[in-house]
């Protein structure tokens, strides 16, 4: 199934979810190419649309190839085998890492705009991306809703391979794809218009969603505390920058 945009396919993903409903979750987005997707399923299950926000950790050398994420509050995760693939070490790490903390710190003020987060204790979060690739990205925001007190965790996106699917399935509650083929190539080979979502796309949708109150999960002053980075508990990364460890910059 290849898909003419994110909104339909939002609309192709939203039936499989259905049953979801009469839990009244959340449904998160995985800014900036999940919120379209999302709109239309917290549309679909009369459902508060709201973002999470998590940057992947790009190889130095091919920045679109997942090593790891980073979730706005702090919670990461590594591709142990993915950086020693491409030989990521952990000075260069380090600078990734600080690089999409900025990133994370600018989006999270600018879509949040200093409003109050959404409390997720107790309920069933749905995390909405527009595929899954790795994986990565998906595992930290499951993570963060765990370590943030969510009762139920579904990842669901149009799109996604099965060695994402099968990392998520050891932690999410639920992993829904509308599509699982046989082999991915690349989320945007599924896609006939995979153009990149802009900033001022996002807050149209958000808008159009019915004006979200709370956009972010790490609270109104923006990241929170950076937690262990890890893959499968494996490594650990001191996140905070230089200047903060008391480091020459």
């Amino acid at each position: 199934m290849v898909f003419s945009d994110r909104r339909e396919a939002g609309r192709a993903l939203a039936p499989l979810l259905s049953a979801f409903e009469c839990e009244r979750p959340l449904v998160l987005a995985l800014p900036r190419g999940g919120v379209p997707v999302a709109l239309e399923v917290a549309r679909a299950l009369s459902a508060p649309l709201e973002l999470l926000t998590v940057r992947k950790l790009g190889a130095p050398r091919n920045p679109e190839l997942a090593v790891g994420a980073l979730a706005e509050d702090g919670t990461a995760v590594l591709s142990a085998t993915g950086a020693r693939r491409v030989g990521l070490g952990e000075a260069q790490l380090e600078r990734i890492v600080e690089r999409e903390r900025i990133e994370l710190r600018r989006r999270v003020e600018r879509f949040r705009d200093g409003r109050e987060p959404p409390d997720v204790r107790g309920r069933t979060a749905i995390v909405v991306d527009d595929g899954l690739a790795t994986g990565l990205s998906d595992l930290a925001a499951v993570r963060s809703l765990r370590r943030r007190g969510a009762a139920r965790v579904v990842v669901a996106a149009p799109v996604g391979s099965r060695e994402a699917i099968a990392l998520l399935d050891g932690e999410a509650d639920d992993v829904v794809c509308a599509t699982v083929p046989e082999r991915l190539v690349g989320v945007g080979r599924w896609y006939e218009d995979f153009a990149p979502v802009s900033d001022e796309q996002v807050m149209a949708l958000l808008a159009e969603a019915g004006g979200v109150a709370a956009q972010g999960l790490a609270g109104p002053t923006g990241l929170g505390e950076p937690s262990d980075l890890t893959d499968m508990g494996a490594a650990t990364l001191n996140a905070h920058p230089p200047e903060e460890r008391g480091e020459r910059p």
